[in-house]
Formats: C-alpha cells, sequence, structure tokens
C-alpha cells in the first residue's frame, strides 16, 4: 500500500486544528497541563498540537486517538472540533 503524500493544504489545516483545539479550551476554562493530563498526553505534545508543529516548520500529524481524547476532556464531537473544510487527502 502506498504511503499517503501530505497533501499542500496539510499545514494550514494542522495550524487551524491546534487554534480551534485552543479555542475550545479556552471556552471551557480549562489549563494545557489540565487538558493533557485529563487526555493522557504530555504537556509538551499538547502544546504542539495547539501549534500545529510536531516539530518547528513540521506540521502536526496528531493519532486519531490523541484528538478523541482532547475532543472527550473538552466536551465535544470530533465534528466540533475538526475545521471544515477538511484538507483532499485521496491520492491524485
Amino acid at each position: 500500500m502506498p504511503h499517503t503524500q501530505m497533501p499542500d493544504e496539510w499545514p494550514g489545516y494542522a495550524k487551524e486544528l491546534g487554534l480551534s483545539i485552543q479555542r475550545k479550551r479556552n471556552e471551557k476554562g480549562l489549563s494545557q497541563e489540565r487538558v493533557a493530563y485529563n487526555a493522557n498526553l504530555s504537556r509538551f505534545s499538547y502544546q504542539q498540537l495547539e501549534k500545529g508543529e510536531s516539530r518547528p516548520g513540521r506540521p502536526s500529524n496528531p493519532s486519531l486517538l490523541n484528538v478523541m481524547a482532547v475532543a472527550q476532556v473538552l466536551g465535544v464531537t470530533l465534528d466540533q472540533l475538526l475545521p471544515k473544510p477538511w484538507p483532499d487527502l485521496r491520492a491524485k
């Protein structure tokens, strides 16, 4: 099975996802530390998720498990958390 190439729009989408998570966290009045702990993530990993980067200049690609855990801690659905429109991930 071929490896999926990162689409050009993914870095922007990863940043938007991070901003969405940050907005929801702020709406709930929660700290990064509290969300990270309750989602079973390290504080550093959670901060990278909110930044939309895994390393400087490299967009994050969080696991579904981690995104679901954060959504549950924030009391929102994945649909409420994921920015729209979704990037087109189909092979070209």
